[in-house]
């Protein structure tokens, strides 16, 4: 016990009198490439190791800062890559504003990822690129992937990225709602605000896992000793506080494609005047889903696998955490960076 009030007197001190506990110094990294709503990052191995492997680039969500595979050090999927040799890049989208309300989904499917695939493609002098992609970035990466053909695209690594969302227990209550309100509600408010502004995003992400974001004080009580989880909830929080808004366009594709039509499902997606057909992806494509994670339950996400037939492997896996742990928690170290490693290695032969 006096162990515990010793470290808990720690924490709390060194929180007060340096703002915190979590090194959110991200990775070295340079752009190599810019467009609307894009920015592609190299980032910089440590000093001293050797690259190896063939380029991995990060794709995140809309709305979300690519921080989610930056977190903090100790807790970081890009730390973890460069450390290890890889050459890894990132896709950032930059802020969303009003004037973006009509940017839909294939402004990201048919320009921002193949723009910064090519991109990839060519900075790391030609190789094939590993992609990997968490929540609706794995989503729009698949889409990208079918729309791109074989190459450069070496792999698909999907993480977190619901493709059921009949699957999603989550937004059971919102479809009688839904239809109480003779479906004009959802798109009545995005229409007025362009899109889904930064705070609502925010306050979703915590009610996806209210029980979480309840007992957090409590949680925060209990392990007041413990530095490391004050930390990985300080910079969860750092993250969560930087999400931004969605564009209008894109936020009625979710709406009447996926939530409402359940498109992805059955396996192909209008964007414009393109119909991307999911079974035209033939890359080697891992699934893994968050065993906790309320947003893409192991069943919404497993659905990707039976809508890739020409796909050279399908694979799919669960690992410890919910939607956000699954990808960067403190159990992501032990469960899903390994597994991500190891695909990697297997696929490259």
């Amino acid at each position: 016990m006096a162990g515990f009030v010793a470290r808990a007197a720690g924490n709390v001190a060194e929180r007060v009198l340096f703002g915190g506990l979590a090194d959110c110094r991200r990775v070295p990294r340079t752009r190599v490439d810019a467009g609307r709503t894009r920015a592609v990052y190299a980032y910089h191995r440590p000093k001293g190791v050797r690259a190896t492997g063939d380029p991995v680039l990060l794709i995140p969500p809309l709305a979300v800062p690519d921080s989610c595979f930056d977190l903090r050090r100790g807790c970081s999927l890009v730390e973890h890559l460069v450390t290890g040799g890889r050459r890894v890049y990132g896709v950032e989208y930059g802020e969303i504003g009003f004037a973006d309300r009509g940017l839909g989904l294939e402004h990201w499917v048919e320009d921002v990822l193949p723009a910064a695939v090519n991109r990839v493609h060519e900075h790391s002098g030609g190789r094939p690129v590993h992609v990997v992609g968490w929540c609706l970035g794995g989503i729009l990466s698949v889409l990208t992937a079918a729309r791109m053909g074989a190459r450069p695209i070496a792999s698909l690594t999907v993480v977190a990225s619901p493709f059921d969302f009949d699957a999603i227990g989550l937004l059971v209550p919102l479809r009688p709602l839904d239809a109480v309100t003779g479906r004009v509600l959802f798109p009545a408010l995005y229409r007025a605000f362009g899109g889904i502004p930064a705070p609502l995003v925010r306050r979703a992400f915590q009610i996806s896992a209210l029980d979480k974001h309840l007992t957090k004080p409590f949680a925060i009580a209990r392990n007041l000793g413990d530095r490391d989880f004050l930390a990985q909830i300080e910079a969860v929080d750092r993250f969560t506080a930087a999400m931004i808004a969605y564009p209008g366009r894109a936020v009625a594709q979710i709406y009447h494609s996926f939530f409402r039509a359940n498109a992805l499902a059955r396996g192909s997606l209008a964007l414009g005047a393109t119909e991307i057909d999911l079974a035209a992806v033939k890359q080697p494509t891992l699934v893994i889903a968050g065993r906790d994670d309320a947003i893409a339950p192991p069943r919404a996400a497993r659905a990707l696998v039976d809508l890739l037939p020409a796909a050279a492997t399908t694979s799919f896996v669960t690992a410890a955490g919910g939607h956000l742990g699954v990808l960067t928690g403190r159990a992501a170290r032990d469960g899903t960076w390994p597994l991500i490693d190891r695909f990697h290695a297997t696929v490259s032969g």
